[in-house]
């Protein structure tokens, strides 16, 4: 069976990826989730010309020149406006947020007055329109601030707040559930017995999709049978999930039962075996609304394919507007061999240079087991099929990894 090319596999994987439902969720529910609709102002900020600074309104043609000596004639605070209009030779005392009186068109900070009884003596000339924040100067009502597709951040639901907008419309959080599959398997802290390993798959592919937003359900460890890999498989689709990830079990083995369950379970399977390094035993394929992703039980080949492949699928059903990594450039940090018929994907230590080049240096021993140089990498060097040789100092594409 040929090797499916990476872009074609990402391809598949999004293809119908259709955006979940939409719904209206309280602010403080809002953070990180995804817009549905784009959000207009519900109200014009500040809806009225507000003082800058503690200080006193007046007509600047009044103060336009130092000893200029006016009356003081009330006080306006934020939330209490002053009801009468400022005259030729007048002020009035203003704080910080105060709606500016008509008939005034300037401020002088207290600073720059020296107050006598009701009068106040300029020291500093006014001009016209200073220490004034106008009407609309943040944003007047039916701009679109917050556009759809956006994820939430801490800032945007400040705006949204003075927006007006007490809820949001986002889309439902995809249901990621993790299934592993091993009797090698020991959950971290219980002994383990001879040729057994440590789980650590599920923590890396949980944080991943928490990361992106989606909610995570954890279906525990399986023993390498038919029976019990089809158990985990209903219970995914019962739990209602979105996405279904499994770890293990996706190579050619005789244990290997991931692919014959899935298919016994109704799964259709859309590839098997994709042309990349770490990686290549990846599946995927779907039961009615349900996404199957079957991963390498590898640490570094499901954490690896994961990042490619899983988070966009969570980006695609989560309405992002941006759903593929977005490449960049740097420059290779050591040589590096030609690649074969694979995409190759160097897990690589990142700095960035005096003169602002970014250095990507691939670590030296790439084994997708190897969990100390996974954690070290900051970014992954893409090496396409078939590259040749290159030298440190060399142009090179990567995709960073998070964090």
């Amino acid at each position: 069976m040929a090797l499916m090319p990476v872009a074609d596999a990402l391809a598949a994987v999004l293809a119908g990826a259709e955006p979940l439902a939409e719904e209206m969720v309280a602010l403080d529910a809002a953070y990180h989730r995804v817009l549905a609709r784009d959000v207009a102002a519900r109200r014009t900020q500040p809806p009225l010309a507000m003082s800058a600074m503690d200080g006193y309104a007046l007509r600047a043609a009044d103060a336009s020149h130092v000893a200029a000596r006016l009356k003081v004639i009330g006080e306006v605070a934020a939330g209490r406006p002053f009801e009468r209009a400022v005259g030729p030779g007048e002020a009035v005392r203003i704080f910080t947020g105060g709606v500016i009186p008509e008939g005034a068109d300037a401020v002088v900070i207290q600073e720059d007055t020296v107050a006598d009884g009701a009068s106040i003596t300029i020291t500093e000339a006014a001009t016209s329109g200073r220490h004034i924040r106008p009407a609309g100067v943040d944003f007047n009502k039916g701009d679109i601030l917050l556009a759809r597709g956006r994820r939430l951040g801490d800032r945007d639901l400040s705006l949204a707040a003075g927006m007006n907008h007490p809820e949001l419309p986002v889309r439902r959080k995809p249901k990621v559930a993790i299934l592993a599959t091993g009797d090698e398997l020991v959950m971290p802290g219980e002994p383990l017995g001879p040729g057994q390993i440590v789980y650590s798959n599920g923590y890396a592919l949980r944080a991943l999709a928490h990361a992106e937003g989606a909610e995570t359900v954890d279906l525990g460890i399986v023993a390498d049978t038919v029976d019990a890999t089809t158990h985990g498989i209903r219970r995914a689709r019962g739990c209602g999930a979105d996405i279904l990830i499994t770890t293990g079990g996706a190579s050619v083995g005789d244990h290997d039962l991931v692919k014959r369950s899935l298919e016994a379970e109704g799964v259709t399977i859309a590839f098997w075996r994709i042309a990349m390094r770490p990686g290549k035993p990846m599946m995927h394929g779907r039961s009615g609304a349900m996404r199957v992703i079957g991963l390498p039980g590898n640490p570094v080949s499901s954490y690896v394919c994961a990042f490619l492949f899983l988070v966009p699928l969570i980006r695609a059903l989560s309405g992002c507007a941006s759903i593929p990594h977005g490449r960049e450039t740097a420059l290779l940090g050591r040589d590096v061999v030609a690649n074969d018929e694979r995409e190759d994907y160097l897990r690589a230590r990142l700095e960035e240079r005096a003169d602002g080049a970014l250095v990507a240096t691939p670590v030296n021993h790439q084994d997708s087991s190897l969990l100390a140089n996974l954690a070290a990498a900051r970014a992954l060097v893409i090496r396409a099929p078939f590259a040749p040789a290159a030298i440190a100092g060399s142009p090179c594409d990567i995709l960073r990894l998070p964090g």
